[in-house]
């Protein structure tokens, strides 16, 4: 198969984030006395596209106590990755080959303003035409309006376009909007269902025979 465009996910794919995100998550929810581990964080956030904080409204937790937990946790997790963003491996070989290339976009269910913190971090902003976050949508993955957006946008046909995940809520997001996805599992995310991918990789550098010279 031969593609002509990318849309990447962000966190889990490019960069090492979602061990970041969840221990902020559980800090913030274990203040207010709501707890959550690390298998319910893989079972329910990576796998279906949970909500940690709809979670702590099943729990009991008042609304605006909730929204006053998501406030912190934002804020702490953005300080957290002003400090350090883990670039995974593969990651900046694959953009380098790749760029001015091929048109590449990012897709993500991360607020903008984590995002664009993680690519001021990294320095990979450079490598990316277009960006559709959380903010920018009204349903997130894995709803599939995201990567209709990013198809809309890049002007290729379907077939013309890869998209890359690490999450099983990813993948179907990406499937249910028609394009092919490959998927390249982490230490976080091994053990969601990836049966649906076209291909499954170790490596993103494993992508670049997809892609002309």
């Amino acid at each position: 198969m031969q593609f002509k465009t990318i849309f990447w996910d962000c966190d889990g794919t490019l960069v090492n984030t979602e061990y970041l995100y969840f221990e902020s998550t559980k800090s913030v929810l274990a203040s207010a006395g709501v707890h959550i581990t690390r298998e319910w964080y893989v079972n329910e956030m990576l796998k279906k596209g949970a909500s940690s904080m709809a979670y702590a409204l099943s729990q009991g937790i008042p609304e605006a106590e909730v929204q006053r937990l998501r406030t912190i946790r934002n804020g702490d997790y953005l300080e957290l990755l002003k400090k350090y963003v883990p670039v995974n491996d593969g990651v900046i070989q694959t953009l380098d080959r790749l760029h001015k290339k091929v048109p590449m976009g990012i897709v993500t269910a991360a607020l903008r303003m984590h995002f664009e913190q993680i690519m001021k971090t990294t320095g990979l902003g450079k490598y990316f035409d277009f960006s559709i976050c959380a903010d920018d949508v009204t349903n997130i993955k894995p709803n599939p309006e995201a990567y209709l957006r990013a198809w809309e946008q890049s002007g290729f046909e379907k077939e013309d376009c890869l998209a890359i995940e690490d999450t099983e809520h990813g993948l179907t997001a990406a499937k249910a909007a028609g394009l092919t996805c490959f998927a390249c599992p982490t230490e976080f995310s091994h053990t969601n269902d990836f049966s649906a991918a076209d291909t499954i990789l170790t490596n993103v550098r494993e992508i670049l025979p997809h892609f002309s010279s």
